[in-house]
């Protein structure tokens, strides 16, 4: 052998030993024949330990059949190229791998044996199975995106949701619990499930305001745990002091607040499993991505429901409407056709055509005003105003001979920013309202408060009351409590009477109990920003 050679040799097994893959050359009886420094990292056996075994000293015995299949390859003088697979470590731990086989021949042509070079691809794989999740996470949102834009029904959406959430996240089980509380302000309303019986949760009550549930219903964002049982706050609440007996096993854990786009927590989505370490960041992301789109289709949702009640309410209205316009036309024209008989009547039936006419001018006002609250145009002056003059002129406006009417003032007079004209305008209302459901000759009370930087009336009657059903809804548009009552009107007064009070930065609300009467309070700035 010349120096030359020499020297390329030796250069050559420099670089051989000097590789980061392992290269690994073996006979045709696949005993090993020499084992670089790169295997020796791979898979833990030193040259020592490696040269003369057999190659299943690497092989995991479930892919023993795979050298068969490379022997068979060599023996033909074929190449094997990227073959990935999986080869053994000396602590037993598989690792994935990329092998280029390449046989080896002699002087004379003969295939003696093979090289092997492979290659740790185990970052690959991770690489390749994040690409893979991620790929099916965009599969899941999208396909859950088109599923809950078809859907208007706020149940059906959340349990799309919540079944989404389980598959993507591969969670044991999940449920969405909505943000609505008790009167204590403890308990959330459990709305759907997914991989778990409703029984399970039932047996043991609804979560309650703790520490760990408190972070998703406050909007503060994502919260996760490998253990949710080492965390310093479980455990800390009674009654249970920890899991329930029964209880579904969580030990992962995974909640995601699901909020509206106005920024208010409608709910939130809740993942768990019995083992460890199961949820990571990407399926915070995920998850995220999916509470996204059920805020928004829930949102909708509530939309169109919104739109169908006002839908139902509106042509109520537009039928009361057209009987109550109807009415006083109706009268009119009755006591004229009686006038044209009997002209002499004429100067008796005055005061009864001159209420029908104030009847409809009441009507028509009220029309007028939703058209320019709906507009935006309803016509709004403040001025200084003085409080006993507005009490004054509201009962002057509502005279009765079948009610008393009594006034609580303050001692001295209060001036106050106001329209003068819209605050008389919601006091005559609520008084006419108190007398048309007050028995005769009862009374009605006015009660005028200041209360700090406020002024607030009341106005009570003794009336039968309003359900307390009803309590929450009376200012509504088109909402009328008592729809054959035989009381009068198209039920709009108090909607704009609370269009009114916003306008003065105020509120009206109503205190009743069946058969206790009614007292219905306005309260609004004694200085608005706008005088």
């Amino acid at each position: 052998m010349s120096v030359d050679q020499d020297k390329h040799e030796a250069r050559l097994a420099a670089i051989i030993n000097s590789s980061d893959d392992a290269i690994i050359s073996k006979n045709l009886q696949s005993v090993i024949e020499t084992w670089n420094k790169g295997a020796e990292k791979l898979f833990g056996y030193t040259e020592a330990e490696a040269v003369g075994q057999h190659i299943f000293l690497i092989i995991p015995e479930k892919l023993r059949n795979e050298e068969e299949m490379i022997i068979n390859n060599l023996k033909q003088g074929n190449r094997i190229e990227h073959f990935r697979t999986e080869r053994v470590r000396k602590d037993g731990v598989l690792i994935p791998i990329s092998l280029t086989i390449s046989p080896i021949v002699d002087v004379n042509g003969n295939i003696t044996g093979a090289s092997k070079i492979a290659r740790d691809i185990t970052r690959e794989k991770k690489d390749e199975e994040v690409i893979r999740q991620y790929a099916r996470s965009l599969e899941i949102i999208n396909e859950v995106g088109k599923k809950i834009s078809s859907k208007l029904n706020y149940e059906s959406i959340l349990q799309l949701v919540t079944d989404a959430a389980v598959e993507t996240t591969g969670a044991s089980f999940g449920a969405f619990f909505s943000n609505k509380t008790d009167s204590t302000g403890e308990t959330y309303m459990l709305y759907t499930l997914s991989g778990a019986s409703r029984e399970a949760f039932e047996k043991f009550g609804m979560p309650r305001n703790t520490q760990v549930f408190n972070k998703t219903f406050s909007g503060d964002g994502i919260f996760r745990s490998d253990n949710i049982t080492k965390d310093p706050r479980y455990g800390h609440n009674a009654p249970h002091k920890g899991m329930p007996q029964g209880h579904l096993p969580v030990v992962s854990y995974l909640a995601v607040p699901v909020s509206s786009p106005k920024g208010i927590v409608i709910g939130g989505l809740f993942l768990g499993h019995p083992n460890e370490a199961v949820f990571k960041e990407e399926h915070e992301r995920v998850v995220s991505a999916i509470a996204i789109q059920a805020a928004i289709a829930l949102d909708n949702s509530q939309l169109y429901e919104d739109i169908h009640v006002l839908n139902s309410k509106k042509d109520e209205f537009i039928s009361i409407a057209s009987h109550e316009l109807k009415t006083p036309l109706t009268t009119l024209s009755g006591y004229l056709e009686i006038a044209e008989l009997e002209p002499g009547l004429l100067h008796n039936m005055i005061p009864q055509m001159r209420k029908q006419v104030k009847r409809l001018d009441k009507m028509i006002s009220e029309l007028l005003d939703i058209s320019k609250i709906r507009a935006g145009k309803l016509n709004f002056k403040i001025e200084k105003s003085s409080l006993h003059k507005i009490i004054k002129d509201s009962v002057d406006s509502t005279p009765s001979k079948e009610h008393f009417i009594t006034i609580d003032l303050p001692a001295e007079d209060v001036n106050i920013a106001v329209d003068a004209n819209k605050i008389v305008q919601v006091l005559v209302n609520l008084l006419t309202n108190a007398m048309k459901y007050s028995p005769q000759q009862s009374t009605i009370n006015i009660n005028t408060m200041i209360l700090g930087d406020h002024i607030q009336v009341s106005v009570s009657d003794k009336g039968p009351g309003i359900p307390k059903e009803h309590l929450d809804r009376i200012f509504d548009q088109f909402y009328r409590v008592a729809k054959t009552s035989g009381k009068e009107g198209l039920g709009l007064g108090l909607f704009i009477c609370k269009e009114i009070m916003d306008l003065h930065r105020g509120i009206i609300w109503v205190e009743s109990e069946l058969g206790n009467g009614s007292t219905f309070n306005i309260s609004f700035p004694i200085e608005n920003s706008s005088a």
